[in-house]
């Protein structure tokens, strides 16, 4: 399906991690890769303007991280970012330039792209999200299915098995998630789409749609 491919979904010019979805068709396809990109980009990183902390986390000089804020490698943290109170990164995080994790988020296994915006209680495990993505106060990715089986894309030309057991959400350029929705293993948000509060998303949602609740969904005006 064309509409949930990398060339789709993302602007790649807004990512240190471009070369990483070279090659590759869909973005959960890159989710195994995480780990090893990171530790061999960020051993090329320039020392004037990321700073090396422990075996393998780099901070940008520019970035904000508080205190209270914990980052277990691999991981990088780009240039302006916010890295709030007790944010808790547990390691295989890029955090793009400008972007913001907030109180008592927790990130894993993710790639945020530039100027994503993660910033009130939010988890977000085995996912991508893409340039100027916001996910609301309490949205999470749920990143593991009850039965424990490995994950499968639901598409309107049919189901995609991704061969995976942890995966979360892709969520394209500028989609905005509403506060408290719960975005299931497998979702796929195309981009400038945006996701009613309190909504549990499944599948794929088309790009500049609003989802308002499981079969309902309507093209977006305006974009």
């Amino acid at each position: 399906m064309k509409e949930i491919t990398v060339k789709e979904l993302y602007t790649l010019d807004e990512t240190i991690a471009k070369d990483l979805f070279e090659g590759v068709t869909y973005p959960w396809e890159v989710l195994p890769k995480i780990s090893a990109f990171i530790l061999k980009l960020g051993a090329t990183l320039p020392a004037d303007e990321y700073e090396k902390i422990g075996d393998d986390v780099w901070i940008a000089r520019s970035a904000n991280v508080f205190p209270s804020a914990y980052i277990h490698g691999p991981a990088i943290i780009g240039k302006n970012a916010e890295v709030r109170h007790c944010a808790f990164i547990r390691g295989n995080a890029i955090v793009g330039e400008g972007a913001v994790v907030g109180n008592s988020t927790e990130l894993k296994n993710v790639v945020l792209f530039n100027k994503v915006q993660v910033p009130h209680y939010n988890y977000v495990g085995d996912s991508i999200l893409g340039y100027k993505a916001h996910m609301g106060a309490g949205s999470i990715t749920s990143n593991v299915k009850s039965d424990k089986k490995l994950v499968v894309v639901k598409t309107p030309e049919g189901n995609i098995e991704t061969g995976i057991k942890k995966f979360g959400a892709m969520l394209g350029d500028e989609v905005e998630v509403g506060c408290g929705s719960v975005l299931n293993p497998g979702t796929v948000v195309g981009a400038h789409s945006n996701i009613y509060p309190l909504s549990s998303v499944r599948g794929v949602v088309p790009a500049g749609s609003i989802y308002k609740k499981q079969g309902e969904v309507v093209e977006k005006y305006g974009i």
